[in-house]
């Protein structure tokens, strides 16, 4: 395909110019309206090197497999957070393009806001809201933060996270997957309020589609479903999966992968199921809570966060369901499986199918609050 640029204006140079960039690093925006959209989006290089003082390491904030990101104040007094992707890294190319493609369409209260983005160079640099309190690793996991997180914060941003990923799967003008949910992805705003971050490996997938496959299995270790994990075949069952991990992190106050886990070697999802099949589920309550939550609530994100993770993504509930019932309505919970005790198996997998066992049920009384109690 060859696309001819006529300029009829010297100072039109700068427009071709970005436009070639555009073309470079996102070929498959085809569309003039798109151009403009994104266009409007871009900052300039030397505004991002001003705001963030050269990128300095004191205004560091962290580093992952993408590149670094800095914290910078623009000049009207807004603060911002610069992902600087690395030159070297072609995941990093690849979140940009993803990244930058979502914006316009993405818009949620729980969602990250990404103000724009800049190309100069070998630099590509995203740039976001900045949140006043950092990731939720960070302020849960932290074993010497003093106060900890209180269960009414913990509650609040469990539901907001729901809210997020349903808006993600059902409710937007796209149907996305995750397919990378995990607590340093959750990011919170000055009034702990969750917004869901990182989108570089979110895909794009028909309203009417079910899953999908992929030869690149990417993700965090822990948070993964096992068919994804084990088949690269994922779907916003995946996301669910990820998303009952996460809620019994913020039961615990434990990281699912730490290595400073407690409980020697049986796995936070394992101990969380014994637990329940034993009746003794409050035993996983974060014990710096000191006593200070709602049994009923408690049990409500555990029983949830089970059945999210069971090995069968067809017995696995949608957000919908989970929306509604940790929002107080009135919703049948059936009895969780057990997730997976050890190494996973093709024979294990089938495909995830858009059925009856695949959502939870709805009580006609959406007024009263479930009653759900361990076995």
């Amino acid at each position: 395909m060859y696309i001819f640029i006529i300029i009829s204006k010297p100072n039109e140079l700068y427009q071709v110019t970005f436009i070639i960039q555009l073309l470079y690093y996102m070929p498959i925006i085809i569309d003039l309206e798109e151009f403009i959209a994104v266009e409007a989006l871009k900052f300039d290089f030397k505004t991002i090197r001003n705001a963030t003082d050269s990128f300095s390491q004191r205004n560091k904030l962290g580093q992952g497999g993408f590149g670094g990101v800095y914290k910078g104040k623009l000049q009207n007094g807004q603060e911002i957070a610069v992902k600087r992707l690395s030159t070297n890294s072609r995941q990093g190319i690849e979140e940009f393009k993803t990244e930058v493609l979502f914006v316009e369409k993405l818009q949620h209260n729980n969602l990250v806001k990404l103000l724009g983005f800049c190309l100069h160079g070998e630099e590509k640099l995203l740039v976001y809201e900045l949140l006043a309190n950092a990731s939720l690793d960070k302020v849960l996991i932290d074993r010497y933060r003093k106060p900890t997180l209180d269960w009414e914060t913990r509650y609040k941003i469990l539901l907001g996270t729901a809210r997020g990923l349903l808006y993600f799967h059902e409710d937007s003008r796209l149907k996305i997957i995750h397919r990378d949910l995990k607590l340093s992805n959750i990011l919170l705003d000055e009034y702990m309020n969750p917004k869901i971050a990182d989108f570089g490996l979110a895909r794009l997938v028909a309203r009417d589609q079910i899953q999908a496959d992929t030869s690149k299995i990417a993700g965090t270790y822990g948070y993964m479903a096992p068919e994804y994990a084990l088949t690269g075949r994922f779907s916003i069952m995946s996301d669910v999966y990820s998303f009952g991990v996460i809620a019994l992190e913020i039961v615990s106050g434990h990281m699912c992968s730490s290595t400073t886990f407690p409980y020697e070697d049986e796995s936070l999802c394992l101990r969380a199921w014994r637990l329940w099949r034993d009746g003794a589920i409050l035993d996983l309550v974060d014990p710096r809570l000191d006593g200070n939550f709602l049994r009923d609530e408690v049990t409500r994100c555990v029983h949830i966060a089970l059945l999210c993770i069971q090995e069968d993504a067809n017995k696995r509930p949608t957000m919908v369901p989970i929306v509604s019932a940790l929002s107080g309505h009135q919703v049948v919970l059936p009895e969780p499986k057990p997730p997976q005790s050890g190494p996973p198996t093709t024979s294990h997998y089938g495909s995830y199918q858009d059925g009856p066992n695949s959502s939870l049920k709805f009580s006609k009384n959406n007024d009263e609050l479930t009653e759900i109690h361990p076995r």
